[in-house]
């Protein structure tokens, strides 16, 4: 744990550097391997609980059944393909979608026949089809409305590209979670739309904090000539990466529990609903706040005429350095070269003026 906390601080230091905005095309092809993948589930079309479809839902309470058992029975009532799953408390829940043709009380007393519990532990709810529309509309208005305060508020805190930005981030994370589901076959409930809100609040947040290092990384840049905008845009986002894991993983344990512990071996499948928009979404929205969000902006930035000119110079001022370096490595060489033979010489002519000094008479008396 030290060495990972050591990490982090190296990572804010600059001491150690990922270069995630320089990889963007390495970024940009595995998110549009995982798009095309869930934009093929996609097409293959969602599976929509009752709320939204309409149907019939029938609750069964007895101590001791199983979901297996109660999914052979209704299978053996009606022939609508019933979607039977256990709830928090303990109940079985049977779905019948409205192209069943037995009433909703012919159902409900076979149930209670063949379950051999009393008719008044069957509780029957009737969904149309029109308040399931109206619900998908709302749901669909509300998404859209969310889509459009956000771009505003973070063109007006940041800047438009930023905006966009974190806009194509969040349509990123939100196809990847609704492909999934589309793959999975889970069923799509109110739950699972109150789960795709939270995971776009969650990469949202996640992206604004990367976005505000940045901003700060790159206040003043076109006054010196040693970083481009996505040198300082990727030192941003390196000081900020331990957090946002830290953040992700703490976030994904509780999801986790509840659809592998909760929806998958305690067989809660109501649970199953919301946890797994959650554990796709947040995986998702920490990828995307990290390698699409930044690199993007980095690459909308770069168009800008200022910061062109600024990687002009950056890229002059470190040419010139490494001239002059070679320049001076090179002088280096040349005088050690130099002083070599001058100091061999020297000792020659001493040598030599000694001798005949030495074989010359005195002219002193």
């Amino acid at each position: 744990m030290s060495r990972f906390s050591n990490l982090g601080h190296r990572l804010y230091q600059g001491e150690v550097s990922f270069d995630f905005v320089g990889r963007r095309k390495l970024w940009y092809s595995i998110s549009g391997v995982i798009v095309l993948v869930a934009a093929i589930g996609l097409a293959m079309g969602l599976h929509l609980g009752i709320e939204f479809k309409g149907g019939s839902v029938y609750t069964v309470s007895k101590p001791g059944l199983t979901v297996s058992q109660a999914q052979e029975t209704a299978d053996n009532i009606v022939s609508s393909h019933p979607l039977v799953q256990s709830t928090d408390n303990g109940k079985i829940r049977i779905q019948v979608s409205t192209d069943e043709t037995k009433s909703s009380d012919q159902v409900r007393s076979e149930l209670s026949q063949k379950l051999s519990v009393p008719l008044d532990t069957v509780e029957a709810q009737v969904i149309g089809p029109s308040w399931g529309k109206q619900i998908s509309q709302k749901a669909l208005t509300g998404l859209i409305v969310f889509m459009i305060l956000v771009t505003v508020y973070l063109a007006i805190a940041f800047e438009w590209r930023m905006a966009v930005a974190a806009l194509v981030a969040l349509l990123h994370d939100l196809l990847i979670t609704i492909g999934v589901y589309a793959l999975v076959g889970f069923e799509v409930t109110p739950g699972t739309v109150i789960g795709f809100l939270t995971i776009l609040g969650y990469s949202l947040y996640d992206t604004v904090v990367v976005f505000d290092t940045v901003k700060e990384n790159t206040k003043g840049l076109t006054k010196q000539n040693k970083l481009t905008y996505s040198e300082a845009a990727n030192a941003g986002l390196n000081q900020t990466l331990v957090r946002s894991l830290n953040t992700t993983v703490v976030a994904l344990l509780p999801v986790a529990a509840l659809l592998f512990i909760g929806g998958g071996l305690l067989g809660a499948g109501t649970l199953n609903d919301i946890s797994l928009a959650l554990f796709i979404g947040l995986a998702a929205g920490a990828y995307s706040s990290i390698c699409v969000a930044t690199p993007l902006l980095a690459q909308l930035k770069e168009e800008q005429p200022d910061m062109k000119e600024l990687r002009k110079q950056v890229l002059r001022h470190r040419a010139s350095a490494a001239a002059k370096a070679e320049a001076e490595a090179a002088g280096g060489e040349e005088a050690e070269a130099d002083e070599q033979p001058a100091g061999m010489v020297g000792q020659r002519g001493r040598s030599a003026g000694t001798a005949r000094a030495k074989g010359r008479p005195s002219t002193k008396r």
